[in-house]
């Protein structure tokens, strides 16, 4: 006999649930944050398609606030308990959204190199991919320090190339003379790049021996 003791919602019902569980998802703070950092996205590439000092400088401006609110959601989400299948999906999202559009828009103003951006591209692709794949084996990989401080590089450099412009710096009172916003960030993201390449290394190890030790805890397969 079926047990009748726990009533079973029907599919329209089941569908009202989910729905109403993602728009409460969709209004908590973290993901609002979330929301404006996707908005975040065109009006930065407004500010880098006028191609002026003045308006790389806000381009720079608002991509930062866009790194800011990213930090600032995970650690909210985690204060106030409001971890959701919606954030996890869209903070990830977000983040490589942002930082693809900005690349690809300064391939053609000559300020970061195709390949560069293919491989930066490809990497974050496969890696997701992989993830995911690890993730509906019931694996869990989490990024090492290699893909953090790719991370941080890549996002410094960012800043600097959206800046794009020579600026007379000093530090201390040591006057540093004209720096070139554009070669010191290329040179952050060439760094990055090969982090880059490091944590995706560090990720197929990782499932690859998750796999395996979860092949090793079920035991050889009966044919």
């Amino acid at each position: 006999m079926q047990d009748q003791s726990s009533p079973q919602l029907d599919p329209r019902q089941r569908r009202k649930e989910v729905r109403r569980s993602l728009a409460q998802d969709a209004v908590n703070i973290p993901n609002l944050l979330t929301f404006g950092r996707i908005v975040m996205i065109p009006l930065c590439l407004w500010f880098l398609d006028k191609d002026t000092p003045r308006s790389g400088f806000w381009a720079a401006i608002v991509f930062t606030l866009a790194a800011l609110t990213d930090v600032l959601d995970g650690y909210l989400a985690r204060k106030l308990g409001v971890v959701s299948i919606l954030g996890k999906l869209l903070d990830p999202l977000a983040d490589k959204l942002i930082v693809m559009a900005c690349l690809v828009w300064m391939v053609p103003m000559g300020r970061i190199q195709a390949w560069v951006v293919i491989v930066l591209l490809a990497r974050e692709i496969s890696v997701t991919g992989l993830r995911g794949v690890a993730a509906s084996e019931g694996v869990v990989i989490s990024a090492g320090q290699e893909g953090k401080t790719k991370t941080a590089l890549q996002m410094i450099g960012i800043i600097l190339l959206l800046s794009g412009y020579p600026y007379h710096m000093s530090y201390l009172g040591l006057d540093l003379g004209i720096v070139d916003m554009v070669h010191v960030g290329r040179a952050l993201v060439y760094m990055s790049l090969v982090f880059s390449m490091a944590s995706a290394a560090q990720y197929v190890s990782l499932f690859a021996q998750a796999v395996e030790a979860k092949e090793e805890k079920l035991g050889p397969r009966r044919g």
